[in-house]
């Protein structure tokens, strides 16, 4: 697989140091701890984060999170217990995001995506498995999809960055480049508020939410960012057969719901559902009915083949 682009962290020793610090105050405020899995795969070293990963008899959910995050945002507030029923939960740190994986990532308009994303589940030893992806993890989830269709259940797409262009309107850029172009924490706030959480329906717990700043900080200011960013797939949707989810909130202003359900009509042939949550912004993977909803869609899938 060739490199396109290595994102790496200004003092590796240390910032790594401090995301292992973060991991542990993330624990400390769910009361659990997570699993931790470090693979070989053509882009380096990935870690894998896991809950129930022992239990051979609980379906298996792999997790692709979205760009300039860690896969752990999906657990804040104790977020993951909103499936309502026991799964193995398995989150993939991408490459080149501000994360303990390496920071190698290939050509986003390739499949290599799609290559790296089944080496992970080889390593994982995973046969079969239902998919979810946020934001630029949707991107990896149906590049997965074109590559290795008999690997998976069904794939949910969470607020994609695969179903359109990334919106230039001047409200989205002007809240997206803000915390980039001067990062302090008045302007991550803002961040968070306008664009990926929708108060006072879509929000965190305050202390929760202090967590999140301290890694948006963190991010910011030590991540050299080299990643490619999403795009539209377009025609290359078509290219699988396998089940999909559509989950959008109507208050994402980087991907607008309605041009992603439009699109996604348009080339995902084996689009199965949509799912439209009122008041909820970007961070859809961080709000609690949209991961009930994924639960429940696993837990109707269990009862079908009983």
């Amino acid at each position: 697989m060739k490199i396109k682009s290595k994102s790496i962290f200004r003092n590796p020793i240390n910032n790594k140091i401090q995301f292992e610090n973060w991991v542990r105050k993330l624990e400390n405020s769910n009361g659990r701890k997570y699993e931790r899995k470090e693979i070989e795969t053509s882009l380096g070293s990935t870690i894998v984060w896991s809950l129930n990963s022992s239990e051979p008899t609980f379906e298996t959910l792999v997790i692709f999170p979205g760009a300039r995050t860690t896969s752990l945002i999906w657990d804040l507030d104790k977020g993951l217990d909103n499936f309502n029923h026991k799964i193995k939960i398995l989150m993939v740190e991408t490459n080149g995001l501000p994360n303990l994986s390496d920071g190698n990532t290939p050509d986003i308009k390739t499949l290599d995506y799609g290559i790296w994303a089944t080496e992970v589940l080889n390593k994982l030893d995973i046969e079969k498995v239902f998919i979810a992806g946020a934001s630029f993890g949707g991107l990896i989830s149906m590049k997965l999809a074109i590559i290795a269709p008999e690997r998976i259940k069904a794939v949910f797409l969470l607020n994609p960055g695969c179903l359109q262009p990334f919106s230039l309107t001047i409200k989205n850029l002007y809240y997206n480049l803000l915390p980039i172009l001067r990062t302090n924490e008045n302007n991550v706030i803002k961040f968070l508020d306008k664009i990926v959480f929708s108060s006072p329906n879509h929000k965190l717990s305050d202390s929760v939410k202090k967590i999140l700043i301290e890694y948006q900080m963190f991010a910011l200011s030590n991540h050299i960012d080299k990643a490619q960013k999403p795009y539209y797939m377009g025609k290359e949707l078509s290219k699988t057969n396998v089940s999909v989810y559509l989950l959008e909130g109507d208050k994402d202003f980087l991907f607008p719901f309605r041009k992603s359900i439009n699109n996604a009509k348009k080339h995902i042939k084996s689009l199965k559902g949509i799912k439209v949550f009122n008041n909820v912004g970007h961070g859809i993977e961080t709000y609690a009915k949209a991961i009930k909803y994924i639960g429940e869609k696993i837990k109707d899938y269990q009862e079908t083949i009983k």
